[in-house]
Formats: C-alpha cells, structure tokens, sequence
C-alpha cells in the first residue's frame, strides 16, 4: 500500500502515475513508491548519473575546488524544478526526475565536447545530447535484469526528449535527432506536442540554475567583474540593492547575494507567470496542457528581457573570454581526435565496447557506437585516454 501522498494540493492538470502510459514494459507496482519516484530514483542510481560529477559544466578555469560540475549544476535544477512544481501544484516527483536526467547525455567538456562530437558524428547521422539521454536510459544503461536502460514511464521519456520543446521537423524546424526518431517509431512520444508542465518546470530550471550560478563562477573565477555585470540593468539594480543594505560587505558576500536574489527572482516571476497562464488556459487535465500552443510554465515578458541580456552577457564576458576559448579548443582537439582514432581501431576500446564495434553492420552503427562509448567519458577520462594514444600534451588551462 502506497504511503500518503503529498500535503500540497496537486491539481488537476498535473501529470498522474496511476493513469499515464506506464512503462514499455510492465513491472508490478511498488508497494512504497509512485511509479515517478521509482523513475527518480532509477536516475540516482544508475552509472550516467554518477558520472556527471566529473563531467565540465561550462568549460572555466578549474584550478579551484568550488566551480560547477555537472553534476552540481543538475542538483540545483533538480531543487529549482521541485519549487516550481510544488507552488504550482504539479508532481513534483516527475519534476524532479527529469531535471535530475536533464543532462545526462552530455559528453566531457561541457558544451565544447558536444559541439566536437555533432561534427565528428555528422557524416553518420549527428550527435545530440537529449537523444543521448534518451539512448542512455532507454539501452545504454545496462543493470537490470529483465530489460536494458532504465525502463522508465512515458511521461520521463516525452519530457526527456522535448527538454528545448515539441520536436516538429520540415517548415524551418531542424530535422528530429535519429535516436529519438527511431525510438518515436517503436513508442509514439507525441514529439509535435508540448510536454507536461511538469518537463517544462524542469526546462526552466535549467535556465534558471545556469544563468545564477555561471554569473557565480564566472565572478568568482575573475572572468568579469561586478562592475562590468552592471552593463546589465537587471543586475545593476540588484548589486545596488546589496550594496545599500550591507555598505560594508566583502565581495565574496556581495556575490553571493547577487546570486541568490537573482534565481529568487526568476523564480518569483516564473511561479507568478505560470500560475497566470495556467488560469488562462483553465486545463482540465495534462493532455490539455500538451495539447496548448504555447507552454504554461515561462517568464513574464519583462523578465524574459532580463534573462536574454544576462545570457548575453555571459556569453561575451564568460563563455568566450580568451581563457575559455583557449580550452574550448583544446578540448575539441583531443575529443575530435580521439573519436578518429577509435572510428579506425575500434579494438582499442574495451572488450564489450569493441565488440559492440565490430558486430555493427555498418560504419554509420560503428560510429554511433564509438560517439556513446565517448560521450560515456568523463572528462578525467578523456584526458587520460588522449595521452595513452598520442604523444603530444593537452593542456586544459
């Protein structure tokens, strides 16, 4: 018998365990948990979560203990996704779950390693992190044993793949991921329809979550000052705000502060907006929120403003400062690299992944093979790999 359920009133148009599409393959209940904490805590437990601690978030200069990792990055969306569900009365178990999966597919060296990866993966068919996420929990993932990859519920796997929205090819639209496409033609996802406000909590917080804690890394690793943050009016006003409340404060609080007040803020706007879009489209159930043309859970129009400028400046300012590119570089390098080599001599890999390689009965299956095998790696990993094969130094500084 489930224990109660949650003390917050979760509405109508929240995503339901008991009457989703379940699972591919069926499993009898949990006697303690919904089949959405089940997925959650599938996620906690499986190898691809564990590697994200060491795994680059955005690519800085790490010779500090304190800066993001992949891990810590999705930790924070995973708190920031659970607020929103609960003021907004969705489940915030599946919430929760998604932002903790969110990243999953991302290859070493933050963005950098994925940029490396679609260009060497585009002769056989791209490279794409949320179609990595899903071949992960759907295949990669192998410890169980009655199925590969996590069995998860529909609802995890339709938010997992719609994680930037609804996936609508031709008309402009970029073509829908191979991995998503082959899995969509086995177990339709609904890939023209919005998510769940549930995956979009979870979409949000990502922006959320990245937006205050690289303004965090990016001060702390004196890639920009507090003086240039103020080019953007929305942290100007905020640091004066600080600066008048506390005269006296060392810059190190200040920072943090700045931070804090800036996801708190985002936070506010995004519960207040949502709420207001969700009594505008009065939704009787979820398929009502996926059937919407346009998602319940955003900013204000005020604070979408806000937050391009700061992406923008932290585009200028952090994430292609002379340093970063410098090792932006560098890491596409050794991952291009690295991809060739493995692409030529499979066997260099280990038994089971070589064996992968050379059971492919193409080089388009061989080099999906060799692109999860990388995309698996830890940034320590590479590192250590790249050095085994080619003589000359990598320098990530």
């Amino acid at each position: 018998m489930l224990p109660p359920g949650p003390t917050y009133r979760r509405a109508p148009y929240a995503a339901d365990p008991k009457v989703g599409r379940g699972r591919r393959l069926a499993e009898p209940a949990s006697a303690t948990r919904t089949d959405f904490q089940r997925d959650r805590d599938r996620i906690l437990h499986s190898t691809a979560f564990r590697r994200l601690a060491n795994k680059t978030q955005v690519f800085v200069l790490v010779e500090g203990d304190a800066y993001r990792t992949r891990l810590t990055h999705t930790i924070e969306v995973g708190q920031i996704a659970r607020a929103l569900a609960r003021a907004l009365g969705l489940d915030d178990d599946l919430a929760e779950a998604l932002a903790l999966a969110h990243d999953l597919g991302h290859p070493p060296f933050g963005h950098t390693g994925e940029d490396a990866l679609a260009a060497a993966m585009a002769p056989y068919g791209g490279f794409d992190h949320n179609a990595q996420a899903l071949r992960i929990v759907t295949s990669l993932e192998q410890r169980y044993a009655g199925f590969d990859g996590l069995n998860l519920t529909w609802d995890m796997l339709e938010g997992l793949v719609k994680h930037n929205g609804p996936l609508r090819p031709g008309a402009g639209g970029a073509a829908i991921p191979a991995p998503i496409a082959e899995f969509d033609a086995v177990w339709p996802l609904d890939l023209d329809r919005l998510p769940s406000a549930e995956a979009q909590a979870a979409a949000l917080a990502d922006d959320i979550a990245y937006n205050g804690h690289d303004l965090d890394d990016g001060l702390r690793a004196s890639l920009f000052s507090l003086d240039q943050a103020k080019a953007v009016p929305f942290l100007a006003g905020i640091i004066a705000e600080v600066r008048d409340l506390h005269p006296n404060l060392d810059e190190s609080r200040v920072i943090h502060e700045l931070v804090r007040r800036v996801i708190t803020r985002f936070v506010e706007d995004a519960i207040a907006q949502s709420a207001l879009r969700i009594e505008r489209l009065a939704p009787g159930d979820v398929g009502a929120i996926r059937a919407a043309k346009h998602p319940v859970i955003a900013f204000s129009t005020e604070m979408q403003k806000a937050v391009r400028e700061v992406k923008s400046f932290l585009f200028a300012h952090m994430y292609r400062a002379p340093q970063v590119e410098r090792a932006r570089n560098e890491a596409s390098r050794v991952l291009t690299r690295l991809f060739v080599r493995l692409l030529a001599e499979p066997q260099l890999m280990p038994a089971d992944w070589g064996a992968q390689a050379d059971a492919a009965q193409s080089e388009l299956k061989r080099a999906r093979v060799i692109a999860d095998y990388i995309a698996g790696m830890t940034d320590r990993y590479a590192v250590m790999l790249y050095r085994r094969f080619f003589d000359d130094p990598v320098d990530l500084r």
